[in-house]
């Protein structure tokens, strides 16, 4: 029996009954990363000694009966932009080639609370600027529906490794989309919650007050459970939130009569694929079937969504990375002059094309005479967008839409068009901006034979009721696997 096969719920069971260990668990998933990990080139960092070291730990606490939670036992794997101790954390840049830090982000440190078995670290696109996992210093990431094609990003390793069946499940890291779009291309289901919800200690920043971490796996229960174990308020934190309720779990119920779904018109127009388009209104007519309300409505302001966003995360972004200057830590320059110089060539040496673009187009717009033009403007429009939400929530319960426009470009494709691969974003990216939570699931597969992604929008901390929509539309089909799988 191919345990990689089971969802992590499903192999937490297994191990709890006895009927496997942790420590075969870990096997199976590093045999399937040895198998599979050429063709889909899903992780930068697997830590194989360490890892069966931990499983031997943690079957010994099961079998005392200190760990008996729902994640005991299974392996996981994290996104390269997430801090573990004493292991490699690069972001996927040559800039941080080296770099071990000597502590655990507060969500690792959660889920390893939990009992679950870190194998290593996720592909993604450098310092999670991208949206197809193809601008990493380590190689493009390939999407185990079709190797020709991408998987999504940034968190894209994360999701092809769920969807190749290397681990059960995976973290993620989401800014504009980066959990959702890439478990749309991949067929697989990822959460973004509410901002604050997660901790931020020891993810690597990008845009401060967007990112957000998040599960990534096979299915909802999956993700509930997950979500449940890494959320916690933390004071290391100053954005973290002191939540009443983190029991994501009892969303789990195949009920939606009477809730209140709203699809965007605006979601529907000019440049989304037809078969998109079907497959998510197919969700919306199975939902209604089963007794929630689903109407139309204009949501307003999509289109400002994206110069607003990228205005914001770029700004961010340039205050962020000044801190990768070959001084403290990471890839330094060998030939350099004086100080100055050596902080030009290591950066300029140790960043790729698409961070040197996003540092430029941040400094340009929070210099002096672009400041009120540019960045005022955007953090405005962001405001309008949080009001227009709250607006859309105040009469529905779920927004419901497409996670990407078209289904996994072809590799190469998004690349030579960076005004293109940031429109792919135009679902994902509003989301961030008012702090709201997403999910991604599965809901077909195009003419080509790639998965098609449906998302479903809540309210600030209304993480239950897109659990329990999601829930209730995953009863009605079963889990596709990929042909990598």
């Amino acid at each position: 029996m191919n345990l990689m096969n089971l969802t992590a719920v499903e192999l937490g069971k297994k191990i709890k009954n006895k009927e496997v260990t942790a420590v075969q668990a870990t096997q199976a998933a590093l045999d399937a990363i040895r198998q599979k990990e050429k063709a889909v080139n899903s992780f930068v960092t697997v830590d194989e000694e360490k890892a069966l070291q931990r499983a031997e730990e943690i079957q010994k606490r099961i079998d005392a009966g200190e760990l008996t939670g729902p994640l005991a036992g299974v392996p996981v794997a994290i996104k390269d932009n997430m801090c573990t101790e004493g292991m490699l954390t690069t972001c996927s840049s040559k800039i941080l080639y080296n770099f071990v830090p000597t502590y655990s982000a507060q969500a690792v440190e959660n889920l390893e609370k939990a009992g679950a078995v870190i194998i290593g670290k996720t592909n993604m696109d450098e310092f999670a600027m991208g949206s197809t996992t193809e601008t990493s210093a380590f190689g493009e990431t390939k999407n185990p529906w079709n190797t020709g094609h991408v998987p999504g990003g940034s968190s894209g390793g994360s999701c092809a490794a769920v969807a190749a069946e290397e681990v059960p499940f995976a973290l993620g890291s989401d800014t504009g989309g980066s959990i959702r779009q890439p478990s749309s291309f991949c067929g697989v289901t990822g959460i973004k919650p509410t901002y604050g919800t997660v901790s931020r200690y020891g993810l690597i920043a990008y845009g401060s007050s967007l990112d957000q971490i998040g599960p990534i796996a096979k299915d909802v229960t999956d993700c509930a459970t997950i979500l449940e174990a890494i959320s916690s308020y933390d004071e290391k934190d100053s954005t973290s939130v002191k939540r009443e309720d983190y029991a994501f779990t009892e969303a789990l119920v195949d009920d939606v009569k009477g809730l209140k779904i709203g699809i965007p018109r605006d979601y529907f127009g000019e440049g989304l694929d037809p078969e998109v388009k079907e497959a998510v209104l197919g969700v919306a007519k199975t939902l209604k079937d089963k007794g929630a309300i689903v109407e139309e409505f204009d949501l307003g302001l999509v289109k400002y969504a994206i110069p607003a966003y990228y205005i914001i995360a770029c700004a961010e972004a340039s205050s962020n990375l000044a801190r990768f200057d070959g001084v403290k830590y990471g890839y330094r320059t060998e030939e350099y002059t004086d100080l100055h110089n050596m902080y030009k060539k290591s950066r300029s040496e140790g960043f790729g094309a698409e961070v040197k673009r996003r540092i430029m187009l941040g400094s340009f717009v929070l210099s002096s005479g672009y400041y009120d033009a540019y960045y005022l403007k955007a953090l405005r429009v962001k405001a309008l967008i949080k009001k227009a939400f709250d607006e859309a929530f105040a009469k529905y319960d779920v927004i419901l839409g497409p996670a990407a426009p078209t289904t996994a470009p072809k590799l190469g494709e998004s690349l030579s068009n960076p005004i293109q691969m940031y429109l792919g974003d135009i679902y994902t990216i509003s989301v961030n901006l008012a702090g709201l939570p997403g999910i991604s699931i599965p809901c077909g597969i195009d003419s080509k034979g790639l998965p098609i992604g449906a998302q479903l929008l809540g309210d600030c901390f209304k993480e239950k009721n897109i659990i329990r929509a999601a829930y209730s539309f995953e009863k009605t089909r079963t889990y596709m696997h990929s042909p990598l799988a």
